[in-house]
C-alpha cells in the first residue's frame, strides 16, 4: 500500500499533467482563426497573453501545435490530432452545461439573445415591455451584431439572423420576410422635392449600410440598375447610424418598410428599387427545454408573425395599405404622409 508520502507525489504529478481547459480553449480559437490576432480579439485577450497561454499547453504536451506564418498560423500534424479532441471537450462541456439548465418549470433566470442591430433596436427592445411583463423573472441579454451567432457553441440561446445558417444541428425557424424600399428624410423631400422618377432620383446621394447578412456593396449595385452611377455619401455597418444618415437629410437610402409602423420620420419613395431578406430564428435543440427559453422563442414568433403584422409577410405590402390599428403598436395615424387627417 502506498504510504502518505507516495500518494501526495502521485496527487501533485497528477494535478501537474492535467489538461488547463482555459489554454485549451485559447488554441481552440487560434485554431478556428488560424490569427492570435483574431483569436484575441474574440477572446477579449492581449496576443501577447494568447500566445503565452497557447505555449504554455504546447510545453504541457511536450508538441509544437501550431507554426506561424506570414499570412497568420498553419496547424502542425500533432496541432491536427489534439484540435479533435479539444472540440469534443468543447462539445461535451457545452452538454454539461444544458443540463444543468434544463431543470424547473419555471421561467427564470438570463437568456442571452443575438440579434442584427436593426431589428433588435427598432422593432424587437420596444417591444420587449410586454415580455418582461409576461416573464419577471427573465433577464433577456440582448447582444446585437451583424455577425450571426454560433448557438451550437452557446454563444447565444437563441438567435435572429438575416442569414440561414449551414449548420445542421440547429432549430431553424422562418419568422418572416424584411422588405426593404427608398426613403428619404421630410427635409430633403421638402427642399428637392419628392422623387417620383429615375431622373429625379439622380439629384440625389446615396446612404449605404453594408455589413455582414446585410446587402453587399455588389448587391447594392445590382438592385440600383439604372441608378448605379449615384454615388454614396456615407457607409455604415450598423442600422442606426444608417437611418439616421436618411432621416437627418444626409441622403436617400433603403429602410425596411416596418419602419413606417414604428414611426421613423423618413418618407417611403414610390421607385422600383426594392429589395428583400428572410428572417431567421435560430437556437440550439436542447434549448427549448428550458422554460425561459422557450417562453423567448415563442414570443420572438408572434413578435415576427405576418398574420399580425403584415410587413413581415412574403408578399410585399405598401406602407400606405398597413392597417391602422395594430395590437402592441403605436397609431399609425400619427404618422404622415398617409394619414393628412393629423392635426
Amino acid at each position: 500500500m502506498p504510504s502518505k508520502k507516495e500518494r501526495a507525489i502521485s496527487s501533485t504529478e497528477h494535478r501537474s499533467s492535467a489538461l488547463d481547459w482555459e489554454n485549451a480553449r485559447i488554441f481552440l480559437e487560434v485554431a478556428r482563426h488560424k490569427s492570435f490576432r483574431a483569436a484575441a480579439a474574440v477572446l477579449d485577450q492581449s496576443v501577447n497573453a494568447v500566445r503565452r497561454k497557447l505555449e504554455e499547453l504546447e510545453r504541457q504536451l511536450h508538441a509544437t501545435l501550431v507554426t506561424r506564418h506570414v499570412d497568420g498560423v498553419r496547424l502542425t500534424e500533432e496541432g491536427q490530432r489534439v484540435l479533435v479532441i479539444v472540440q469534443r471537450m468543447e462539445a461535451d462541456a457545452f452538454e454539461v452545461m444544458r443540463a444543468a439548465n434544463t431543470g424547473g418549470d419555471k421561467a427564470r433566470g438570463e437568456v442571452k439573445l443575438a440579434i442584427t442591430e436593426g431589428l433588435g433596436s427598432f422593432w424587437v427592445a420596444p417591444r420587449l415591455v410586454q415580455f418582461a411583463r409576461e416573464n419577471p423573472d427573465v433577464l433577456v441579454d440582448m447582444h446585437c451584431t451583424m455577425t450571426p451567432a454560433d448557438v451550437l457553441r452557446l454563444e447565444a440561446d437563441v438567435a435572429v439572423q438575416l442569414t440561414r445558417p449551414e449548420q445542421k444541428d440547429v432549430r431553424v425557424v422562418k419568422l418572416g420576410r424584411m422588405h426593404l424600399m427608398v426613403f428619404i428624410a421630410q427635409s430633403l423631400a421638402e427642399r428637392e422635392g419628392m422623387p417620383k422618377s429615375a431622373e429625379d432620383i439622380s439629384k440625389h446621394r446615396i446612404v449605404v449600410q453594408a455589413a455582414e447578412q446585410l446587402v453587399s456593396m455588389e448587391e447594392y449595385a445590382k438592385q440600383l440598375g439604372e441608378f448605379s452611377h449615384l454615388k454614396p455619401v456615407m457607409r455604415s455597418n450598423v442600422s442606426s447610424s444608417h437611418y439616421f444618415g436618411i432621416a437627418t437629410g444626409l441622403g436617400i437610402g433603403l429602410l425596411p418598410t416596418y419602419s413606417v409602423a414604428v414611426g421613423v420620420t423618413a418618407l417611403p419613395v414610390d421607385i422600383p428599387l426594392r429589395a428583400h431578406q428572410d428572417i431567421w430564428l435560430v437556437y440550439h435543440p436542447d434549448a427549448a427545454k428550458i422554460p425561459r427559453v422557450r417562453k423567448l422563442i415563442d414570443w420572438l414568433i408572434e413578435s415576427f408573425s405576418p398574420q399580425h403584422y403584415p410587413w413581415f409577410a412574403d408578399e410585399r405590402v405598401h406602407p400606405k395599405d398597413f392597417p391602422k390599428h395594430v395590437p402592441g403598436m403605436p397609431d399609425l395615424k400619427t404618422y404622415d404622409p398617409f394619414f393628412p387627417e393629423k392635426k
